[in-house]
């Protein structure tokens, strides 16, 4: 059986002398593994359409429940080699990639998280090289369902401004108190950090192109989202998806 898709590179790891194994998201398989012949060789018709974070129509052939597929046909949609080439923006990529391969499993299909991707890639390669990967973030888990709770908090609704990762959300300083958790585990967030995830999480995603926020924000927030992602996996990230 051959099915045809689009996909976007997201890890690739040598198989064999001149084979590779490619791990794509896909549009409509989700994260899928793909055996790839001879890629490494020179003259290679896949030429250099295997590179991380290329956006290809490719063709499998195999079983549609197959754990390995044969890669037959890859085509260009855009490269993104202006990213590839930026060490920092290559960073927040493999960051990226590897939120991605953490929470959503191979096999399940997200048509939602590839088009937030291809959304994300188009931003960084326009110029907008930090918004991306943290539009990428926010939304990506929000349509996970591992959303941290950030705009009041949690147990009350008030206002609050510290963020408890063993909560996952914003917790007001009377409700620390009454659950036992300690003000200095929190993590600071302030006003603009809490306004800008709203608007990161709410907004037409076409529109969170235009957001430009201050550094210190963005750092802010990262820092929190980041925190929030490790105690939800329990380890931390090799490579955290946003450098501000």
């Amino acid at each position: 059986m051959l099915t045809r898709t689009e996909g976007i590179v997201l890890r690739t790891f040598p198989y064999g002398e001149a084979d590779l194994l490619v791990t794509y998201l896909t549009r409509d398989l989700g994260v899928k593994k793909a055996f790839a012949k001879s890629p490494r060789k020179v003259g290679s018709r896949f030429g250099g359409s295997l590179e991380p974070f290329t956006h290809a129509t490719i063709s499998l052939l195999g079983r549609e429940d197959a754990p390995l597929p044969r890669l037959t046909q890859s085509d260009i949609i855009r490269s993104y080699q202006e990213l590839r080439e930026d060490y920092r923006t290559l960073l927040g990529l493999s960051g990226m990639a590897e939120l991605t391969l953490n929470f959503l499993h191979e096999g399940a299909r997200s048509p939602g998280a590839f088009q937030l991707l291809v959304h994300a890639l188009g931003m960084m390669a326009s110029g907008s090289g930090t918004m991306g990967p943290l539009v990428y973030q926010v939304r990506f888990l929000r349509l996970m369902g591992y959303a941290p709770r950030l705009t009041a908090c949690a147990r009350c609704g008030g206002r609050g401004r510290l963020f408890h990762r063993s909560q996952g959300a914003v917790v007001c300083g009377g409700c620390a108190r009454s659950m036992g958790l300690r003000e200095e585990e929190g993590l600071d967030l302030s006003e603009g950090s809490r306004r800008l995830y709203h608007t990161l999480g709410t907004w037409e995603l076409e529109k969170t192109a235009r957001v430009n926020a201050p550094g210190g924000l963005v750092s802010e927030l990262a820092l929190v989202l980041n925190s929030h992602v490790e105690h939800t996996l329990a380890r931390r990230l090799r490579t955290a998806p946003v450098f501000p």
